[in-house]
């Protein structure tokens, strides 16, 4: 039997449309009404974006809830470790019971935003996944 769990993205994609700001106590109540229909992830934010998710995995943390709380992410900096990685650091510290992480995976962007090669960017991406487990 296949077993389907839902991750949802609501409090970080759905606060990126125009217009749309959620307070802290908004990304809260919204947390626990997709707790009480059975959301199995939820996706908190980025804690190390701004002052205002990293509020929300402090508070988040007194709900009393079935959900996963999920902190998102991109994989540490080119030339940085991660544990010297400010945002690695911000994903630990949200505490949350699982972390999403991006990487590049279009070689325009590997070889144009990060400025390192394809093999560099492998190693970014395994790297920032070890560093978390």
């Amino acid at each position: 039997m296949r077993k389907i769990e839902i991750y949802d993205t609501t409090l970080r994609d759905g606060a990126q449309a125009e217009d749309v700001s959620f307070s802290v106590e908004d990304k809260l109540r919204i947390t626990e009404k997709l707790d009480e229909l059975g959301v199995h992830y939820i996706e908190g934010g980025y804690p190390g974006a701004n002052p205002k998710d990293a509020e929300y995995f402090i508070k988040v943390r007194k709900l009393r809830l079935t959900s996963k709380i999920v902190a998102f992410g991109s994989t540490h900096k080119p030339r940085h470790k991660p544990s010297q990685d400010a945002g690695m650091k911000a994903l630990i510290e949200a505490g949350a019971g699982a972390v999403t992480i991006f990487g590049k995976t279009w070689d325009f962007h590997v070889r144009e935003a990060l400025r390192v090669s394809l093999k560099e960017n492998l190693d970014i991406i395994h790297d920032s996944v070890s560093y978390l487990k």
